[in-house]
């Protein structure tokens, strides 16, 4: 028993001091960011040379868990008690407006050089309501992979799309014409988000009210449903399919086409691991009529802590870490995609990336973001649950997409968003 007590008073006088040493401002700044392999090496670099060049300020890299999810846990915890630490965090381009709302972070717009060479859609997934709060670190996109040897040339509009990929399934070439992520997750809400923009339409319009059940969402739902339906050129078993499903069948010559990120590139390219090495190419995923050329946009934004002790220097290493310098050592080393234009004009990063630079340059201006606002996922489960619906033919098109409009409308009158100003 007095063991017992003894061992409370210690820890009890451990917490104490403890909390106390958390009421004491610290003397240096904490990162947290990507900490596995290259990234954790050149972030670890960077970070040391912006120590040296602001008088041996000490900068921790904060360790975090690489899985979105549980880093998003992670930072609500903190930031909704009001932790001065971390005093920069590394955000999922669909965080930033949730943050935000919340009152979590800082406005970084006037702290930032040349905030317009930001890739454009990355620095509209970095405001909420007019203001930036975060500055675009890399981007990914979502790509339309083709075999060289059986297309000519990437396909102009969806029409020529869907004609190259029954004729390569028809042919016998190929046994299937296009693969994608259709599982029940967020890789879907990216794959409806391309055809949805293909087809002009959106999920949110410009004053935030919900635009899903439109007729142009309702044509490019259907195209999707049609197309994995019984003799479409998408196999059924895609609705079980995320990333690595899909570029497993694609890199084994069973498709003509498929929907992935860079990441696949250099794995596509490996003669040891890829049937079709050599023979493959990128574009966005092409028009239909009234549309545009979508890539959905994904990658990661560097925001300051609202609560941080040293909000001035935190901005300072925002701007240090996603300057043009940076940026291109980043991809040199780690193979991410620069967030400013700028660096895609520098020689250096020419094989830099998984994917060639020059391809990467051409689709940027493709890339179409998702809704910007503090529940995005919450709007995103709702819209896999009925697009999902739609696709294994438990649902007509028009009426999924109805039923996820009455959702959603129903969730942003919930939150008080019905409506807010256009960035």
């Amino acid at each position: 028993m007095r063991s017992g007590w003894r061992w409370c008073v210690i820890a009890g006088l451990a917490a104490a001091a403890a909390a106390a040493c958390q009421r004491q401002p610290r003397s240096g700044l904490t990162f947290s960011g990507s900490a596995l392999g290259p990234e954790a090496a050149v972030v670890q670099r960077q970070l040391t040379r912006f120590s040296e060049q602001h008088d041996g300020v000490p900068v921790e890299l904060l360790v975090t868990p690489d899985a979105a999810d549980q880093r998003h846990q992670l930072y609500v915890q903190r930031l909704n008690a009001r932790s001065a630490a971390p005093d920069v965090l590394q955000l999922d381009v669909v965080w930033t407006a949730e943050f935000a709302g919340a009152g979590w972070l800082l406005p970084i717009g006037g702290r930032l050089p040349d905030p317009a060479d930001f890739v454009a859609a990355a620095r509209t997934a970095a405001t909420w309501r007019g203001t930036l709060y975060a500055a675009p670190w890399f981007v990914d996109l979502g790509l339309l992979y083709y075999r060289t040897d059986l297309i000519d040339a990437a396909p102009a509009s969806l029409d020529a799309l869907a004609a190259a990929a029954r004729t390569a399934q028809q042919s016998g070439a190929t046994r299937s014409g296009l693969v994608w992520q259709g599982a029940r997750y967020e890789g879907l809400t990216t794959v409806f988000l391309e055809h949805l923009g293909a087809f002009g339409g959106r999920i949110l319009d410009d004053r935030g009210a919900v635009a899903v059940d439109e007729p142009a969402a309702v044509a490019a739902l259907t195209f999707m449903r049609d197309a994995v339906a019984g003799g479409g050129f998408v196999p059924p078993s895609v609705l079980a399919w995320q990333e690595e499903q899909v570029r497993f069948a694609f890199q084994n010559g069973d498709a003509a086409f498929m929907r992935n990120w860079p990441y696949a590139f250099p794995r596509l390219q490996d003669s040891q691991q890829s049937s079709i090495a050599g023979r493959i190419a990128v574009a966005p995923f092409p028009p239909a009529a009234g549309g545009r050329p979508a890539a959905a946009l994904g990658g990661a934004q560097l925001a300051v802590n609202a609560w941080s002790e040293h909000p001035e220097l935190a901005m300072a290493l925002v701007a240090f870490l996603t300057a043009p310098a940076q940026m291109l050592e980043r991809a040199q080393l780690a193979g991410q995609l620069p967030a400013r234009r700028a660096v895609y004009d520098d020689p250096r990063l020419a094989g830099a990336l998984p994917v060639p630079a020059v391809d990467i340059r051409r689709i940027l201006d493709d890339a179409i973001v998702r809704p910007v606002t503090p529940v995005y996922s919450e709007l995103s489960e709702i819209l896999q649950v009925q697009v999902h619906r739609a696709l294994s033919g438990q649902t007509a098109p028009e009426a999924a997409l109805r039923q996820a409009a009455a959702d959603m409308r129903t969730l942003l009158a919930r939150a008080g968003l019905q409506g807010p100003p256009a960035p």
